[in-house]
């Protein structure tokens, strides 16, 4: 009701889903919707589908107040926040699935993930109708998922996809960093400093796609502290790994340190 009388005024609405422990990243994302749309919902769900068996759905962050909080500040004008059974009945028994992009990568790592994430999103999308959805570079995967589903399924919403906010140190903003004791997220840090790598790389050298990658592989996989799940260039619409130079890439990095799983990525221009 609030979405359709927000539309009858002219005004169009944007949507930031979100799962809550909110960050800048989060913020980031509410902030631009606000520049860009008349009236701003955002969600928050942690959401059980996208959770793998030996995941961390009960340790979660959940930290509703706070983020509550920073909604507001950020200038969301609506926070939706159902219960798992507001969002999936008793009897549910329909999934959405966008298979090729959601084999690969995250997607052989965590089976069945995107098939959650996918499903929840569209479930959002129709709950609450926005014209235009942000989402964070920095889970690449996903929102290039996002992208493909909205396309196929005709949805009529505009994806936005805005950059990574890093903290000081380079490392990307999650909710999942709060996990890190402070020895690990020193460690962490190095998943950026290989990105920066492969950038220079592709930049100022010649070296294919393919011997940038086995860079990134073999500094990552040198470090202690560090267990690669995978570091590779890709391409940025398709996600097949590249063995040659080509205009735009992207560089894509899995690891786990400690018990707590990170992704990063950077786009690549090579020249």
């Amino acid at each position: 009701m609030a979405v359709r009388a927000a539309r009858l005024q002219g005004r169009q609405t944007g949507i930031v889903p979100t799962m809550g422990a909110l960050h800048e990243g989060h913020v980031s994302l509410i902030e631009r919707a606000r520049v860009e749309c008349g009236f701003v919902v955002a969600t928050i769900f942690v959401n059980p589908t996208q959770f793998g068996p030996n995941e961390d759905f009960t340790k979660y962050p959940r930290t509703l107040d706070a983020d509550l909080q920073m909604c507001e500040a950020a200038g969301a004008d609506l926070v939706f926040t159902p219960s798992a059974s507001d969002m999936y009945g008793q009897h549910a028994q329909t999934f959405v699935r966008v298979t090729k992009l959601s084999e690969s990568l995250e997607g052989a790592h965590r089976p069945g993930h995107f098939d959650g994430v996918s499903t929840v999103v569209a479930k959002l999308f129709n709950i609450a109708e926005p014209d235009r959805a942000y989402f964070g570079q920095k889970d690449f995967q996903q929102q290039l998922i996002i992208r493909r589903m909205v396309s196929d399924l005709d949805f009529p919403i505009e994806i936005i996809t805005c950059p990574i906010v890093r903290e000081a140190d380079g490392l990307a903003m999650s909710s999942r960093n709060r996990y890190l004791t402070p020895e690990e997220r020193a460690t962490a840090t190095e998943l950026s400093q290989t990105l920066k790598m492969a950038q220079k790389l592709a930049a100022e050298t010649q070296l294919s796609a393919a011997e940038i990658s086995q860079r990134m592989q073999q500094r990552l996989s040198g470090t202690p502290g560090i267990e690669l799940s995978y570091a590779l260039i890709a391409d940025p619409e398709t996600l097949e790994p590249l063995e040659d130079r080509q205009v735009t890439a992207v560089a894509l990095i899995a690891a786990r340190i400690g018990k707590t799983r990170l992704i990063d990525n950077e786009i690549l221009q090579f020249r």
